[in-house]
């Protein structure tokens, strides 16, 4: 599987964003499609996915600010990522789980910096 991701930028504290990935390959054995994040100096960190039921979980850090949709069976999620703090100032990795199996987009750059 293979995940290309887009939409990352320089916003303004307050501001929106979205991003957008998209898997090719073996799409139909995804099980669930999700993002997540790593901030300069840290580890990389859950932000939110959705399960091929159509679940969606979120960090606690980001609920109620961002919102993923999407379709596991098309391979496309996306990330509403809404009243953006500095923060929330990271690289964002697209992921898609097979079975026990992570794949990895190549990530894209969120500022938020007044």
């Amino acid at each position: 599987v293979q995940l290309q991701a887009s939409g990352g930028g320089l916003v303004q504290p307050g501001g929106s964003l979205r991003l957008s990935c998209a898997a090719s390959g073996s799409i139909d054995s995804i099980s669930v499609l999700g993002w997540y994040r790593q901030a300069p100096g840290r580890q990389r960190e859950f932000v939110a996915n959705l399960i091929s039921n159509g679940r969606t979980s979120y960090a606690d850090s980001v609920r109620g600010r961002f919102i993923i949709t999407g379709d596991s069976a098309k391979g496309t999620v996306t990330l509403q990522l809404n009243n953006l703090k500095p923060e929330d100032t990271a690289v964002y990795y697209c992921n898609a789980k097979i079975i026990v199996i992570d794949y990895w987009g190549q990530g894209t750059l969120v500022t938020v910096s007044s």
